[in-house]
């Protein structure tokens, strides 16, 4: 009962908190534009890895951005349940309070579609990509000085770019490792290639058909055979958040370090790209299916709900794949997990 107590207490400073009447009765409050499910969970209760539970039990609620400013929240000391729209309404017709009808009315005026406060990912541009078979580099890393297999920082390389391709001493290029193919984890499809950055080379002399180069920056060893593009510079970029156009499902392929075990902060790269409409800053959910153990329902349940994972926020899209980062890691997450995402 202290900690309740204390817990009103501090609420009251809030214009948007309600006390219910009785005293074993939770708090509650009325949401506003810019709240989300993990802001709310934070706020209140001091844990954000409790939204997915309210998430679940809440199919009004099909994003964690897009809350129903209006909507009322019951406060307990260790964990908060959002009021369904059906039972709020009931209580309404059978309330005589006007305190309790005007929060009513703020709830059906109010849009599903109020968006929260924007957030904003980083981007490197190291980040790699998936490369269809057809991708074709402007050039290759042909050799390197006393025929070194492995070439770094301030090392001396040859490439196969010379004056047949207008290219001159100075050049700037990137470098990158054509890595294995990864494939669909549903058929087997071969979806790409994954290119990850190495580094940057500068030719220093240049013939008709080759030219010497030295490396001048790497974050992986270079090879023969590494791949090179034209140069552009990398700067850190902020990817803001953006609603999808259409419903987007999908599975994740591939994690830029190659681990199969997947987490915040990692890099992936999944089948969704510009063609099945993926567009930089869309935000997907990452989720799986549950098994139905048959020796219990006997064929009752033919389905599960699903298990949310967490989240993630594509970066660069190419046709048919694209770059990701991870957001949000409910549960460990692994390649082959599922992608979806809820439209406004």
């Amino acid at each position: 009962m202290k900690i309740k107590l204390l817990l009103l207490a501090a609420l009251m400073s809030t214009p948007l908190i309600v006390h219910a009447a009785g005293q074993d009765e939770p708090a509650i409050y009325v949401i506003k534009k810019g709240d989300t499910l993990w802001g709310l969970s934070e706020r209140f209760i001091k844990d954000p890895k409790h939204w997915p539970n309210m998430w679940s039990k809440n199919g009004q609620i099909t994003n964690p951005h897009f809350i129903n400013p209006g909507q009322k929240l019951r406060i307990f000391p260790d964990r908060l349940e959002l009021v369904d729209k059906a039972e709020e309404a009931i209580a309404v017709r059978q309330s005589a309070s006007p305190a309790s009808a005007i929060a009513s009315a703020t709830t059906i005026a109010e849009s599903f579609k109020e968006v929260a406060a924007e957030k904003s990912y980083s981007v490197y541009g190291t980040e790699g990509f998936l490369a269809d078979k057809d991708f074709k580099p402007y050039g290759l890393v042909i050799g390197s000085q006393n025929d070194r297999t492995v070439a770094g920082v301030d090392d001396i390389v040859y490439t196969d770019i010379g004056l047949d391709q207008q290219a001159a001493s100075g050049d700037k290029f990137s470098i990158f490792r054509k890595d294995v193919p990864v494939k669909h984890p549903l058929n087997s499809e071969e979806m790409g290639y994954k290119i990850i950055p190495l580094g940057t080379l500068q030719l220093t002399d240049v013939v008709q058909k080759s030219s010497r180069a030295i490396i001048t920056a790497s974050s992986r060893e270079v090879s023969p055979g590494s791949y090179l593009r034209p140069y552009k510079e990398i700067r850190r970029r902020e990817i803001a958040l953006k609603s999808t156009a259409s419903d987007l499902k999908g599975y994740i392929l591939e994690s830029y370090s190659g681990i199969s075990v997947i987490a915040a902060g990692d890099v992936v790269y999944i089948d969704l790209g510009s063609s099945q409409g993926a567009e930089v800053g869309n935000m997907l959910y990452i989720i799986r299916d549950v098994a139905i153990d048959q020796r219990y329902v006997q064929g009752r349940v033919d389905k599960l709900p699903q298990e949310l994972l967490g989240a993630l926020v594509i970066l660069e899209t190419g046709k048919k794949t694209s770059t990701a980062l991870v957001v949000k890691s409910i549960e460990t997450i692994y390649k082959g997990d599922r992608l979806v995402s809820q439209t406004k």
